[in-house]
């Protein structure tokens, strides 16, 4: 695509800001030259790495994406079998550092189905990892400038020597300086180094007084830096251990170079897979600053926008416009006064459908639609230029041949103020003549303009389409909303006479209109009106319907929790009275073995026994009792049934609120803790108050076997507020009961409407004394710890 028809369309723009998203140079080099696709495989696989990116995004937070270097001339060393330096082999870790928390931040242990980001899996799964080169290096080099003393046992040894010998020689030097017999021969009582030795400032005039070697001179010269004899050796010493230092350090370079030589090609590809992440993301990052939805992509050639924005217009203020073209029509003529938003409504059609070609969402409703077209024209603004001596009709015309030329039926070209610049009867015929041009031969074309001789063609003619930008007389300023469908009318008497302009004059210039004028103006007003009307009641039905459909999945949704909890209620009941039994016999049985202990040489054993076998029996039958058993009918009636009365649930084993009476069926509407169902009245009974348990041996028992199962963490990721808070308020009361202080509730950072949900739920809990969201280490915003009352 031509750059300049982009340019025009501001989509270089929208490359700037999704460059300022990205870390490193590579994401933003593959920003600056992102083109649209024309291909729509390739655009569709751009989309969703987009939405995979925006998803994992929300699931797994922000990836670890930093700064790098651009690696291409160390790699080329490495290929070349050169010694790479401290720095480039610091940078050459960090790419693998950053390939490992990459793979890590994807891979890690949690809840996300990674099949669920096919292109991102194939990315991540990409990355080559070596912890251990990459430690290797860390720890040897500190920094660019410095290599650590354990890099090597004899690069220590040397450092500790070197160490000791500039010891030494500060020690003789401090002696010199201090001492009665020099220290008069001294600038200052001070030890330096000049050209790698240390020395001493000696006074000019005293040189001869100090045995040694001048290194230096001062400006003024009154100054000489004398290497006394008493340290000459020592200095060469240390000379000679500077030397195999730097050749112990070469050493060790080599040796970490020979590590990463075979890694060439992963370093590689790691630097390009990194650059490819950032740039996915940087395209998350923005479609979920701008509120951007993926685009469907179409085959039949139509745009569906659905209240979208211009995503360089602030979107609090922007207003959104919705506009089809290409199914009823192929050509749409968008009339109505100067900075009414027809040239937004161009650029906002033209940059979306970039957008989505290029892989980006657009700031626009869900199901709004894209074609991927071979070519977008726009012929948008002042074209004049002086230098060229080219009026501005003559520059538009200019383009307008170029686009007539490249155009296809797969095309779109938007054209702003089409005709305009020349006299108004010739500019009108030829701008009907170029709209239908494109219109024989299938381009979808958008055209604002002002000559009415247009939108009356518009108005006569298959396939073309007229739009306004409506104009608020009353106020006199724009709206910037879109009707499709009715052709802008003239405002120009209206807006002249609540301006104030003399009656006589609006009155007098309507004589000089035709009747023929006339009549149309008023159609286009008659029309114009009832639009209005039409959408307003439109939109209204819409939100009705929005809102039934909401209460119908929310209606559905409760249903199918319902049963859902009615089933938990009654497997867990079950399971809980097949322990009570099972913890009977027990109990029972060690009762027995205990008496038969006691009672071994007694008289009583033969009864013991007999008492033994008969409560065994007894048992047994409790035991083997079915307790799938038929649920007793209930013993209230329909007359029974009031509002607000409490109520005791035969099939669920739970107390519940009555909220509705009896309907002709039977059933009545209950409430149990925070879920309400319906139940017939028939499994309906008077409430009763559960005996108490006694709290004996059993109960004892029951309370250890609880704190010894009792779990200090529970998962309810993936489940609704209301299926969380039922589980988490069970898990509450077995953490209390085991006398556990703190506990971790897992819901994940996602939305964070699961996470606010349970927060409200603990505020009001009993037995929670405090809670707080997790810290680094223990699961930051996606864990809940829970402080209980004791």
């Amino acid at each position: 695509m031509n750059p300049k028809y982009l340019n025009k369309l501001e989509y270089n723009k929208i490359l700037d800001i999704l460059s300022a998203y990205c870390k490193t140079y590579i994401g933003k080099d593959i920003c600056f030259n992102l083109m649209p696709c024309i291909e729509k495989e390739k655009a569709q696989k751009l989309l969703d790495e987009t939405n995979e990116a925006v998803s994992l995004r929300y699931k797994k937070g922000t990836p670890p994406l930093s700064s790098i270097e651009n690696i291409n001339v160390w790699l080329k060393s490495l290929d070349g079998n050169i010694i790479l330096s401290s720095k480039a082999l610091l940078e050459l870790a960090r790419i693998l550092k950053m390939s490992r928390e990459l793979y890590e931040y994807f891979y890690s242990e949690d809840t996300v189905v990674l099949n669920d980001f096919p292109i991102l899996k194939n990315y991540f799964s990409s990355l080559y990892t070596n912890e251990n080169i990459e430690r290797k290096i860390f720890y040897t080099i500190i920094d660019e400038n410095t290599i650590s003393d354990n890099a090597s046992p004899k690069l220590a040894a040397i450092r500790r020597s070197r160490k000791k010998l500039e010891q030494d020689i500060k020690d003789k030097l401090n002696n010199l300086i201090h001492s009665n017999t020099y220290s008069k021969y001294l600038q200052d009582p001070v030890v330096t180094i000049r050209n790698d030795r240390y020395v001493v400032p000696v006074k000019e005039e005293y040189r001869s007084y100090i045995k040694g070697f001048t290194h230096d001179m001062s400006s003024s010269g009154s100054t000489l830096f004398i290497e006394p004899l008493s340290v000459f050796e020592l200095n060469n010493e240390i000379n000679n251990l500077k030397i195999e230092e730097n050749v112990e350090i070469e050493k060790i370079l080599a040796e970490l170079t020979n590590l990463l030589a075979p890694l060439s090609s992963n370093l590689e590809n790691n630097n390009r897979l990194i650059g490819r992440l950032d740039f996915i993301f940087a395209k998350a990052s923005y479609s979920i600053d701008i509120d951007a939805n993926k685009p469907i992509l179409n085959n039949e050639k139509y745009i569906s926008l659905i209240k979208a924005r211009h995503p360089l217009i602030n979107k609090n203020l922007v207003v959104p416009i919705t506009l089809t073209l290409g199914k009823d029509f192929n050509t749409l003529v968008i009339t109505g006064p100067n900075t009414g938003g027809k040239t937004v409504t161009l650029k906002t059609t033209g940059l979306l459908t970039l957008m989505a070609m290029s892989g980006l969402n657009i700031p626009a409703s869900e199901n709004s639609s894209i074609y991927i077209f071979d070519n977008i024209f726009a012929d948008i603004g002042d074209e004049q230029s002086i230098q060229a001596s080219l009026s501005t009709f003559s520059s538009h015309i200019i383009n307008i041949i170029d686009i007539i030329n490249k155009s296809t039926s797969n095309s779109l070209v938007l054209v702003d103020e089409l005709g305009s610049g020349t006299d108004p009867i010739d500019g009108s015929s030829l701008a009907i003549s170029i709209l239908e041009n494109l219109f024989n031969k299938g381009t979808l074309t958008i055209a604002t303009t002002h000559y009415p001789e247009i939108k009356n063609y518009a108005l006569s003619h298959n396939g073309f389409e007229n739009a306004s930008q409506e104009f608020d007389v009353e106020n006199l300023k724009p709206t910037y909303k879109l009707l499709i469908g009715v052709p802008g009318k003239s405002n120009a008497f209206a807006i002249s006479k609540r301006l104030g302009l003399d009656e006589s004059i609006i009155n007098r210039a309507s004589e000089f209109m035709n009747n023929d004028t006339i009549q149309i103006e008023d159609i286009l007003k008659g029309i114009y009106d009832n639009k209005l009307k039409i959408e307003e009641e439109k939109q209204e039905i819409e939100e009705n319907l929005e809102k039934i459909k909401s209460l119908k999945s929310e209606l559905e949704k409760d249903n199918s929790d319902v049963k859902q909890k009615e089933k938990e209620l009654i497997e867990n009941a079950k399971l809980e009275a097949r322990q009570i039994l099972s913890d009977a016999k027990d109990t029972a049985s060690q009762i027995i073995k205990e008496m038969n202990s006691i009672y071994e040489n007694s008289d009583e054993v033969k009864k013991l026994h007999n008492l033994r076998n008969s409560l065994n029996d007894s048992l047994k039958k409790t035991n083997s009792h079915n307790i799938n058993t038929v649920i007793p009918e209930g013993s209230l009636k329909r007359e029974d049934i009031k509002i607000g009365m409490q109520v005791y649930v035969n099939t669920l084993m739970q107390d519940a609120t009555v909220l509705s009476l009896p309907d002709k069926s039977n059933n009545v509407q209950v409430q149990i803790g925070n879920i309400k169902t319906k139940v017939n009245i028939n499994v309906l009974s008077q409430s009763i108050s559960k005996p108490k348990k006694d709290v004996s041996s059993n109960s004892n028992k029951n309370l250890n076997l609880k704190s010894k199962s009792a779990s200090h963490e529970i998962n309810v990721i993936g489940q609704t507020v209301d299926e969380a808070i039922f589980v988490i308020d069970k898990f509450l009361d077995d953490c209390f009961l085991a006398k556990l202080e703190n506990v971790r509730i897992i819901h994940g950072k996602g939305t964070g409407k699961l996470r606010q949900g349970i927060h409200a739920f603990l505020k009001k809990h009993p037995l929670v004394k405090e809670f707080r969201v997790g810290t680094f280490g223990e699961g930051e915003i996606g864990v809940t710890i829970v402080t209980l009352k004791r």
